[in-house]
């Protein structure tokens, strides 16, 4: 026969120690005695007058320390309480007491390891909403950008243009039609823009400028303002040559391809400078700047660009396939660069697109020879422009239709 006997657990024998106490409400350190008992930590003041506090060992959490310090926090605990422990001794006796408490640091390690993971996740996120969200979200919010907020974004970006322009710091000289001869030039532009402007009755307000840059290129900027380099006027023979590019412009600032743009390029921070109204603060209205100047735009927002710019020259009776004609002599100029033509796509698809135009009749002139003379002057003389007033008259005067009446 046998006699179950039940075995009886003996209470380990306290140990005491010294430690540091935080309260979490101030910073200062108090020295305090800790004792173990059955199933808590007891914190003692340094006298032995009163206790504390009184931290159960469940509810013990280790928190990171240097090599040689145990320092314990409390789960649940709204006061950022802590308790520090150098003595050796003490720190294993509460380890051996709190079988859940981390003393290698594992916890720590896996919250560094998920805050990595949630990083590379956030960077990816931000990187994939980049790629392919920003592009789907700007088609989706340009065009519900009032307009008098979209002109204050352009002025904003205006800002900032100039200056990556006008690298001779020539400040308003850098204008052509500023200095007291190229008045009259400025008049021609003027009348030319205006011509334009009013058979396109839209709600933009062109603002044309010519500029000295030796490059044959225009852009225009959200809002209306469109740039042209003196570059451009040098190489453009008629006045339905330069309207033709005028207008392709102002099809980009109709369309707001410049807008759209610089919301894929600038991202949400440009978005949200909208929504404030600043456009001015950080950075993003500098990435807003070199975006609209270096922007290569769709060949589905090429190809509606120039088929404004017909429609827009037949309506104020000019040649529209002029926009052609300048295309394919910038395209065929290798000393030129094709500055015009860099960036944009299939240049020889929308020169035939462009001539595919039927004329039936003639085009009238858009300036006297006297009025192209001055604008083709606006920025004092040309260099490389060595034609005769002669020719320069003769160049004005309306071409022949390329295709027979039907």
């Amino acid at each position: 026969m046998s006699i179950a006997v039940d075995t009886l657990t003996i209470p380990a024998a306290p140990v005491r120690g010294p430690g540091f106490y935080f309260n979490g409400v101030t910073s200062k350190r108090h020295d305090v005695i800790v004792q173990t008992a059955a199933n808590s930590l007891r914190i003692i003041n340094d006298d032995e007058q009163y206790l504390v506090d009184e931290w159960n060992y469940a509810d013990l959490r280790s928190r990171s320390a240097p090599e040689g310090i145990l320092r314990l926090g409390r789960r649940g605990e709204a006061a950022l309480a802590r308790l520090e422990v150098r003595d050796a001794a003490l720190a294993a006796a509460i380890g051996e007491r709190a079988p859940s408490l981390d003393r290698g640091g594992a916890a720590d390690r896996r919250l560094r390891q998920r805050v990595v993971v949630l990083s590379l996740a956030a960077i990816a996120s931000l990187v994939l909403t980049a790629i392919f969200g920003m592009p789907v979200l700007a088609n989706k919010i340009t065009p519900l950008i009032p307009l008098p907020m979209e002109k204050k974004f352009g002025e904003a970006i205006d800002k900032q243009v100039r200056p990556l322009l006008d690298t001779g710091n020539r400040a308003a000289a850098f204008q052509c039609g500023t200095a007291p001869g190229e008045a009259q030039g400025r008049k021609s532009l003027d009348k030319l823009v205006r011509q334009l402007e009013t058979a396109a009755n839209g709600p933009y307000r062109a603002r044309v400028d010519v500029v000295r840059r030796k490059q044959a290129n225009a852009f225009a900027l959200p809002g209306g303002h469109v740039y042209v380099f003196e570059g451009l006027l040098a190489k453009s023979e008629t006045p339905d040559e330069l309207a033709g590019v005028i207008a392709h412009e102002m099809g980009h600032v109709v369309h707001r391809d410049g807008t759209r743009a610089v919301l894929q390029s600038a991202g949400l921070s440009f978005l949200f400078g909208m929504m404030l109204g600043d456009f001015v603060g950080g950075g993003a209205v500098l990435i807003a700047a070199k975006t609209v100047l270096s922007s290569s735009y769709s060949r589905h927002a090429e190809a509606a660009a120039d088929k404004y710019s017909v429609e827009l020259m037949q309506k104020i009776e000019a040649d529209p396939k002029a926009l052609a004609s300048i295309l394919s002599r910038i395209a065929s100029d290798k000393d030129e660069g094709v500055a015009l033509l860099r960036d944009h796509p299939e240049t020889k698809d929308r020169i035939a697109a462009i001539n595919k135009v039927t004329v039936d009749d003639p085009p009238k002139p858009l300036l006297t020879g006297a009025e192209w003379k001055a604008l083709k002057a606006i920025c004092g003389s040309l260099p490389g422009d060595g034609k005769t007033d002669n020719q320069l008259k003769s160049s004005n005067q309306p071409k022949p239709s390329r295709q027979p009446k039907p």
